[in-house]
């Protein structure tokens, strides 16, 4: 990898650091935001308040002289009949940093000990909401009965559609989702949902393309990028494919090559 960092796993540190500690987390994924975004947005991690870090699970990238270099923070989302619904939320790596593929770090640590700690057995929800194309065919690829996906030939479950209104009636503050814009319930889109914000991406913009051309046109055929739009994608993860997924990503790549593959279910 080059470089050496020390990953570290976080749960709710809202609820479990001192004043002192919390206060020295927010200044440093402030600071990594800052290399990201031109102007840093009033969300998430980045508010700062004791009360916005309590719902957080987060993985932490430092450099050996404890410089942080990245981050990842989930967000526990409550749906009734479902329970805690894992929003896959915000990765911010410094752009010095960007060839160590810290985001796919970063994503399977939270990913990973989340399940280990609270929840061994069965299934966990998660919910992603995205423009960025790179963004939703990974999560189209790494996880489970992800709608809306090309993998998935099947109509969103009932589940599928409790989580995504949720969403849309109580968490669209935890999402940045703008309050004018409105959820498309048959294409799981949020039209208009960061139009004119710092996340607005241009459809062409390589950058922030998938690998997979098949994931790129797929998704950009559901976008209306100048409007703003964003994907609401809803699927579930349990510990045996998480590994499978994570730990087992060369071979995925092979395979990702030629062709999108077809999904491999437990």
């Amino acid at each position: 990898m080059g470089k050496k960092y020390q990953l570290e796993f976080l749960y709710r540190p809202g609820l479990r650091l001192s004043d002192e500690a919390l206060a020295d987390l927010v200044a440093d994924v402030r600071a990594v935001a800052a290399t990201c975004f031109k102007e840093i947005p009033d969300y998430q991690v980045m508010r700062g308040t004791r009360k916005e870090l309590s719902d957080k699970v987060l993985s932490l990238a430092r450099r050996e002289n404890g410089q942080l270099a990245g981050f990842c923070s989930a967000v526990l989302l409550p749906v009734e009949n479902v329970g805690d619904v894992l929003h896959l939320g915000l990765t911010c790596v410094r752009p010095e940093d960007r060839g160590a593929k810290l985001t796919h770090l970063l994503t399977s640590k939270v990913v990973l000990n989340y399940l280990l700690r609270r929840k061994p057995v069965g299934r966990t929800w998660i919910s992603n909401c995205a423009c960025v194309l790179s963004s939703l065919g990974n999560v189209a690829v790494h996880f489970d009965g992800v709608y809306p996906s090309p993998l998935r030939n099947q109509p969103p479950t009932e589940t599928h559609r409790q989580i995504a209104r949720t969403i849309d009636r109580e968490h669209r503050d935890k999402m940045y989702v703008m309050p004018e814009a409105v959820l498309d319930e048959e294409a799981f889109v949020f039209r208009g949902s960061v139009n004119r914000t710092v996340f607005q991406k241009e459809k062409s913009d390589r950058r922030y393309h998938h690998r997979v051309a098949d994931l790129n046109a797929y998704y950009q055929g559901l976008l209306d990028f100048e409007n703003g739009d964003e994907a609401l994608q809803i699927g579930h993860v349990s510990l045996l494919t998480s590994f499978r997924y994570f730990m087992k990503k060369r071979r995925l790549r092979v395979a990702l090559q030629s062709q999108v593959p077809q999904p491999e279910y437990p």
